[in-house]
């Protein structure tokens, strides 16, 4: 596509939004005209004849999903263009506000909005029918591999939190919407999380740096701890423990090599599906610490090892430094601390700081279960 057609895209998306928004005007100002006669004669009471039975609540839910569920996909198509995809390095949209909690909001409403009769919905209806979209749309994009599982549980609990809070709030201003023109509202808000992911994309997203502790008590001398931290040889399946980050994608990890033992020595992580670090030293006490920084090796991490959006040094997430310190302690057992610096970077970095940290502190309490039971093997030989 020519850079011409590129910066053409997004005013031309703006331009058709707004155009959608001055017919919905239209159209509602039509509705409330023609509303208007029914207004009043709603007013004169009704003969029994005159009386309807409601219409059940289930018969236009498969519709309003379906309408929602469509809403979510252009929204996930809009990323997909250049300006978002290719100029914001991996689809930014995906990773604002606007999407993650602004579009399932709007979808939950719509779904409400277009599925009930006039007489809204109860609480519970309105927040399961809420997440039909949202399930739709997760199962379609890991289905034709739009998202892996990793980025999948990420979206569950803002979308499906965010989805119940547009059902229900649509069905608290129900009569509201209804008298005036409910359909205007509902298409300008539609509009409203298009627009704002776009000027997201533009801004800076907030820089947060975040330091995971985990420790263990390891039933041997700090000398024997030592060596099994300095370098650790290649990891068997066997002997790393359940772990829920891996169970959904994040890779195991492999073993780690030194060039010369001294600061300024370089150790090389590794781990499964070919994700690399290189840690250069920064400070080495033998038996007691020893730190470093991190950087991920991008160059040669294939794409298909973690979801673009949660690949390690990218635009939203990076690890930065690595430290372990050794604490003997007085029944000769050892102290062992593993800590790392983390960079977030995202509109949401307090929801996204949750899982990162999680996500850190499963994968280090691993590498300190092999480290420990590698240790105490080793001390009672």
């Amino acid at each position: 596509m020519s850079p011409v057609l590129d910066h053409l895209i997004g005013p031309g998306l703006l331009l058709i939004l707004g155009g959608a928004v001055w017919i919905a005007r239209i159209d509602g100002r039509r509705s409330r005209a023609r509303r208007q006669p029914r207004l009043v004669a709603a007013r004169q009471p009704l003969s029994d004849a005159a009386i309807t039975r409601p219409r059940p609540w289930w018969r236009g839910l498969w519709g309003a999903a379906a309408m929602a569920s469509v809403y979510l996909l252009v929204f996930r198509g809009i990323s997909g263009l250049p300006p978002f995809h290719q100029e914001q390095q991996g689809g930014a949209i995906l990773m604002s506000f606007s999407f993650l909690f602004l579009g399932p909001f709007l979808a939950g409403a719509i779904t409400v909005w277009q599925g009930s009769s006039q007489e809204p919905w109860t609480l519970g209806e309105c927040v399961v029918n809420a997440w039909i979209p949202i399930a739709i749309n997760l199962a379609l994009a890991i289905f034709i591999a739009w998202e892996g599982i990793i980025c999948a549980i990420f979206i569950v609990p803002p979308a499906l939190i965010s989805s119940a809070a547009g059902g229900l709030a649509v069905r608290a201003l129900h009569r509201y919407l209804r008298l005036r023109g409910g359909n205007t509202t509902m298409y300008c808000l539609a509009a409203l999380p298009l627009v704002l992911a776009m000027v997201e994309t533009t801004l800076n997203q907030p820089l947060e740096t975040r330091t995971v502790h985990n420790s263990i008590v390891v039933h041997a001398p700090a000398a024997v701890v030592w060596r099994n931290i300095e370098r650790v040889r290649a990891i068997s399946p066997s002997e790393l423990r359940p772990s829920w980050a891996n169970a959904i994608g994040f890779p195991r990890p492999v073993e780690a090599t030194l060039s010369y033992q001294g600061i300024g020595g370089v150790r090389n992580a590794s781990f499964e599906r070919g994700l690399n670090f290189v840690e250069t030293i920064t400070a080495w006490e033998p038996d007691h610490r020893i730190a470093f920084t991190i950087r991920a090796d991008t160059a040669h991490i294939p794409s298909t090892t973690l979801d673009e959006h949660v690949t390690v040094g990218g635009r939203f997430f990076d690890v930065l430094t690595g430290e372990y310190v050794l604490e003997p302690q007085g029944d000769g057992s050892t102290l062992l601390r593993l800590s790392s610096q983390e960079r977030l970077s995202t509109d949401f970095n307090l929801y996204a700081a949750l899982w990162s940290d999680a996500v850190m502190s499963d994968m280090q309490a691993n590498i300190l279960h092999v480290v420990r039971n590698r240790c105490e093997t080793q001390a009672t030989q």
